[in-house]
């Protein structure tokens, strides 16, 4: 019908009324013929609601003329732009008129269900859209009774069996109208229920309450029924009624039209003045069920709205997340990544000779002297970075060794797409949506909701005590972060895969292949301060190693750990168990490379003030005491940085030691030795710090095991390996390894540290305290 009716022309030309051509009994053709001085027509419904039969008029009821999926339409009434009577009228017309798809007219298949052999006359026809059927008012012979029409339609359906095109599995059918319809337009629509009421035909008479079987027997005719429900004999409700249950709803369509209105005799139980029926459709869904089916299935409904927020969290912030990581790997949005501020900024400098600037300058050029001397760590690096092999890069040094500026100032230096994550803010953060937020900060990961992490866990808890069980709302800190690393893998992969053309040489690759065959093209990711603080908690850094390891071994990163801690092999080892990592060690400088670092950072600031200033080495007769300065303080970078600083001030190099050295015992008696109290969460006493300090400060070194075996660590929980690492993890002391991995000595932590020891065993009273403790 929908195809007929794109067809159409335009409704506009369709006339207000159709007209139907009678039926004669002799040649049943549908031509004009007159019936008296009318015609057959099909009208809107009566006004009345109720259709008047004249004498010789029977009135039927022809069902399956319409589908009934079309009652959508009718509920289209509500809306101002939209009357669905007239656009139904409309159709009907328009699809009697154009009879290029006969098949597709509702009046056509009225007919089909009408015989030959009959003396009647159709005088109306009225389509009930909404309940899929038509009235036909037929005239026919006084000879002839309604009943035996009725025996002849039901002869000739059975016979025939038409069936319409929207319906291909059920034929036909029609019935002799028994009681009085009311045709009403209201938003009433079918249904297998049938409530049959009991009234008395007249004011002041008593209508019977009708038993079920004389209920079957009057409704068995139109359909198979499932039940009779009679009203409950303890109910008080007037009228009296029952129910009826169809197994169809086209055999309760049929039922309600052709017995409402009826006039049950007394004869067959009607009671002495008779009793109507009256029969309506009841809607046996409530009003709210699918409301009341939602809060009262919990356990189901709540882990299904879960996923459909995931899901739809997943296909809407995914795709932006992921574009924020890109843009913050490659500093799409940095300021200082601009060209326009690169040249306003350079032009600042030479023009305002900014101190900052200059002091930085001066710091360039201490490094480029301890560059020089690593240039094979530089470019070991970078041969690295080119070549297809799926492990880690570590670089271990103490902190101070220029880890971080030896990577991304040197090897990294000019090169794209580069990664820096800081374990340390991620470590540090308190609570699970700190972590969460310190973790996508690292990589650009936005929008973060962290806070739903702490309202969805109360969720959890409420519906656990509610229902029993979780709902699972909330994820855990592993779930989190491994979706911050999941996007930022994706990021790093779209990046990888950038700059491939379809005209490549190897565009046939797949992209795994064509990443391992370009590890040039693969992102760095550099995770600094690997480890750091690793005894209070390790689920950070295990999902951050596992990450890693599926970076390198899928081929789409090149990853890069700087760490500290010299036991960082046993950590990486749970992500990568069968590789061997790349490892560089980074130590103190030697004293020619430190005191050139000293010397070219004065040098470059003497330069920034003009060219009549004297060079410092020239100009000043106290760096002669630079050489021994600089055995006391030794070769590490940030030292040697803190006493530039210090010199540049006009201090003299050995005063600026002795402050070096004054600052570095101060530092050493906070935290090893005054602030260490027993809830302290640090693995060591002040007692055993202490004799590490005396220990060292008359020796350069001492005997690993010789320090196990002494009383004063022989006594600690766990034996005293535990608390030499964790003196080593906090800097105190270096435990020194022999080539196959076996700890033979220990060492200051940092060279000034050796000095700085000295200082405080001098100290007569704090040494007589600790002492006697």
């Amino acid at each position: 019908m929908l195809a007929a009716i794109h067809r159409l022309p335009k409704f506009s030309s369709l006339k207000k009324e159709l007209r139907y051509p009678g039926i004669s009994a002799r040649t049943y053709p549908w031509d004009t013929a007159r019936l008296g001085d009318g015609r057959c027509k099909s009208t809107e419904t009566p006004r009345s609601g109720h259709i008047e039969e004249g004498p010789n008029e029977s009135l039927l009821f022809i069902d399956n003329v319409f589908p009934l999926k079309l009652n959508f339409l009718l509920g289209l009434a509500g809306y101002p732009f939209a009357d669905p009577e007239k656009i139904l009228q409309k159709l009907l017309a328009q699809l009697h008129e154009d009879q290029r798809i006969p098949a597709a007219d509702p009046l056509n298949i009225a007919k089909r269900a009408l015989p030959e052999n009959i003396s009647i006359q159709v005088k109306q026809i009225l389509p009930r859209l909404k309940e899929g059927g038509a009235y036909a008012k037929l005239l026919h012979d006084p000879n002839v009774s309604p009943s035996d029409i009725e025996a002849a339609l039901q002869d000739y359906l059975e016979k025939k069996s038409p069936k319409p095109y929207f319906n291909p599995f059920k034929s036909i059918s029609s019935h002799l109208v028994r009681g009085r319809p009311w045709l009403e337009d209201l938003q009433r629509y079918p249904s297998k229920h049938l409530k049959v009421e009991f009234l008395a035909p007249s004011p002041g008479a008593e209508a019977a309450e009708i038993p079920e079987e004389t209920l079957y027997s009057l409704f068995r005719t139109y359909g198979k029924l499932g039940d009779i429900t009679p009203q409950p004999k303890t109910s008080k409700d007037l009228p009296k009624h029952a129910t009826l249950n169809f197994r169809t709803i086209r055999d309760a369509i049929m039922a309600k039209n052709c017995m409402h209105g009826f006039i049950l005799p007394e004869a067959d139980g009607g009671g002495s003045k008779g009793t109507i029926l009256k029969i309506a459709y009841e809607q046996r869904a409530k009003a709210h069920v699918w409301r009341e089916w939602i809060f009262s299935h919990p356990r189901i409904v709540v882990p299904i709205v879960a996923a459909l927020l995931a899901s739809a969290a997943v296909a809407v912030f995914d795709p932006i997340r992921t574009f924020f990581i890109k843009s913050h790997v490659t500093q799409a949005f940095h300021l200082t990544e601009n060209g326009l501020y690169k040249w306003f900024r350079s032009q600042l400098m030479r023009a305002n000779e900014i101190l900052t600037f200059k002091h930085r300058k001066g710091e360039d050029a201490g490094l480029s002297a301890v560059w020089d001397d690593r240039k094979d760590d530089i470019e070991r690096i970078r041969t690295w970075l080119m070549e297809t092999a799926d492990t880690f890069i570590v670089i271990q040094g103490p902190r101070g060794s220029g880890k971080r500026e030896l990577v991304l100032d040197e090897a990294l230096k000019g090169r794209k797409n580069t990664l820096v994550i800081d374990c340390k803010p991620i470590q540090e953060a308190r609570g699970d949506s700190s972590t969460i937020f310190a973790a996508a900060r690292e990589v650009g990961y936005r929008p973060v909701f962290s806070w739903m992490n702490t309202l969805s866990s109360m969720i959890d808890l409420a519906a656990q005590g509610t229902i029993g069980t979780k709902t699972g709302f909330s994820e855990t800190l592993d779930t989190q972060l491994a979706k911050i690393w999941q996007n930022t893998s994706n990021a790093l992969k779209e990046l990888a895969l950038e700059g491939r053309k379809k005209d490549d040489k190897d565009s046939e690759l797949g992209d795994d292949e064509y990443l391992e065959a370009h590890p040039e093209k693969r992102p760095v990711v550099v995770i600094d301060h690997f480890l750091h603080k690793s005894q209070e908690s390790s689920i950070v850094y295990d999902k951050i190693s596992e990450w890693a390891a599926a970076l390198t071994t899928a081929n789409v990163a090149h990853v890069i750990f700087l760490t500290n801690d010299v036991s960082f092999s046993k950590s990486l080892s749970k992500a990568l168990p069968d590789r061997v990592f790349r490892q560089i060690s980074l130590g103190d400088c030697s004293p020619e490379v430190a005191k050139k670092y000293v010397i070219n950072g004065l040098t470059a600031e003497a330069e920034d003030g003009g060219a009549k200033k004297s060079v410092p080495s020239q100009s000043r007769e106290d760096l002669d005491e630079l050489d021994g300065c600089i055995d006391i303080l030794g070769g590490r970078l940030t030292d040697l940085e803190f006493l530039t600083r210090r010199i540049r001030t006009g201090e003299s190099p050995s005063k600026a030691v002795h402050q070096i050295i004054d600052q570095s015992a101060s530092e050493i008696l906070k935290m090893y030795i005054l602030d260490v109290d027993q809830t302290s969460s640090r693995h060591w006493t002040p007692e055993q710090a202490w004799l590490l300090i005396k220990s060292l400060a008359s020796a350069p070194s001492l005997r690993y095991n010789e320090l196990l075996l002494s009383d004063t660590f022989k006594t600690s929980p766990g034996g005293g390996e535990p608390t030499l690492r964790a003196l080593e993890q906090a800097e105190l002391i270096a435990i020194v390894s022999s080539h196959g991995g076996r700890p033979h000595s220990i060492k200051p932590g940092k060279p000034v540290y050796a000095a700085a020891f000295r200082q405080l065993t001098a100290d007569t009273v704090l040494a007589a305290r600790l002492d006697l403790a």
